[in-house]
């Protein structure tokens, strides 16, 4: 007897609606919901978009626009009609009561393709957390065979009732999400403090959904981080650690990408996650240089760091995807100070990585010393100062008992460490200065 394949889920058909001012760009942000529509598995039959002035109260678009999408939603068999706008809890339920199907908003989508990509814990616990205070808004659309009419002796139905009901419960899940995530916040700053106990430096990739940035991190680190050409690919940060041609390393973190009009209570679920961008030496902010409209995502990009007070950590632009363009090449651009303000990478084919690497050690290690040192035995106050305010290389024996560090030290507290143990410099002895207690 044959054999039967297991049953593959049918994508939903849908529709999408995108309703604009004189002044919006159409088809920038119509192939952008195009895109969310595919990442969220959805296989879109149709458009319909329009121009008003100001958005219909009952259901945002015109009674003209509202049977050219009733229509379109019998034509194609339509399940799903997507909205590129928000939409208000009445708003949803009139426009599912004419069209007779399921009716999504933006932030919605998002949600949905979020739930899709959360795969640990504390990312789970964000996307429910945003899910159920988007949801809280709309009770308006349950129980619609229960009366809820308020105010008079007999019109007070079961309907407000189970409303208050699942408003209370809703309430009582959110408090217990957001506790939860209070203490998985603690538990990331444990791994800060540990962190910050060996004084590495932490680089965030950010940047617009979809602009290479899991490309980049496999390319840099070697690593096999999920990476596919869909909107939010990358929902969960990742962190590994990346060493530099002069053997000084860094950690590297991924974060999730941003896009247009991130609805306000996803910054705020994923606001603890994001606080690794706020504390890093610095980000890398990650531009599509292929797109017509990167300029506008990379406003988009500065106002989220900005939202998650991350607008004054040191910033290093990198425009990806130079190999889809003939007319752009691999190139580091120079700023300030001789270091690097931009660079042109292929994450794809490795172009300019070398370049790149480069332009952050000039950035994270300007201020810091490469030095050998040499501690006699008698100074372990210094070598506790070393181990406590450096990065350590190496560490070695002589036969005297002394101590050899190859250390990356900051000028300011090369400084100090001269203070403390009085030390005095000495010839430059195979390469590296040695410097040994008076």
């Amino acid at each position: 007897m044959p054999v039967r394949s297991p049953a593959v889920a049918r994508p939903e058909r849908a529709l999408l609606v995108q309703q604009r001012s004189q002044t919006d760009d159409k088809t920038e942000s119509l192939e952008e919901l195009v895109l969310l529509a595919k990442s969220a598995g959805a296989q879109v039959c149709d458009s319909v978009t329009g121009v008003r002035r100001r958005p219909d109260p009952a259901t945002f678009i015109g009674k003209g626009k509202l049977e050219e999408l009733r229509g379109s939603v019998e034509r194609h068999e339509g399940e799903l009609v997507v909205f590129d706008h928000a939409l208000t809890p009445v708003q949803e339920r009139n426009l599912e009561r004419a069209l007779c199907c399921r009716v999504l908003d933006r932030t919605g989508l998002i949600l949905d393709i979020f739930a899709q990509r959360a795969e640990t814990r504390e990312g789970k616990l964000q996307v429910e957390l945003a899910q159920l205070r988007h949801l809280s808004t709309r009770l308006v659309r349950g129980w619609t065979h229960l009366e809820r009419q308020k105010g008079g002796i007999g019109l007070r139905g079961p309907g407000e009732t189970q409303l208050e009901t699942d408003r209370r419960l809703i309430g009582q899940r959110i408090e217990h999400l957001r506790k939860r995530l209070q203490h998985v916040s603690v538990q990331r700053e444990l791994r800060r403090k540990s962190r910050r106990k060996v004084p590495i430096p932490t680089i965030c990739l950010v940047g617009y959904t979809n602009a290479g940035k899991s490309s980049l991190f496999n390319r840099l680190t070697g690593e096999s981080v999920y990476a596919e050409d869909l909107l939010f690919a990358t929902l969960d940060p990742t962190m590994r650690k990346l060493s530099l041609p002069n053997r000084r390393e860094i950690l590297l973190s991924d974060t999730v990408g941003f896009i247009r009009h991130l609805p306000h209570s996803l910054v705020q679920a994923f606001h603890s996650t994001l606080e690794e961008v706020s504390r890093a030496s610095l980000v890398l902010h990650v531009v599509d240089s292929a797109v017509e409209d990167r300029d506008e995502r990379i406003e988009e990009v500065n106002r989220v760091l900005e939202e998650i007070d991350a607008g004054d950590v040191p910033r290093l632009l990198v425009y990806n995807k130079v190999d889809l363009n003939p007319d752009l090449r691999a190139r580091v651009e120079s700023g300030g100070e001789g270091l690097a303000s931009a660079v042109w990478v292929s994450a794809r084919r490795g172009d300019g990585i070398s370049g790149l690497t480069g332009a952050l050690e000039n950035l994270i290690f300007r201020d810091t010393r490469h030095e050998c040192l040499r501690v006699p035995p008698q100074a372990a106050r210094v070598r506790a100062f070393l181990f406590d305010k450096a990065v350590i290389l190496s560490e070695r024996f002589d036969n005297w008992g002394g101590c050899l560090l190859e250390v990356d030290i900051e000028a300011a507290q090369w400084g100090r460490l001269c203070r403390l143990a009085e030390f005095s410099m000495c010839s430059i002895v195979d390469g590296k200065s040695v410097a040994a207690s008076v």
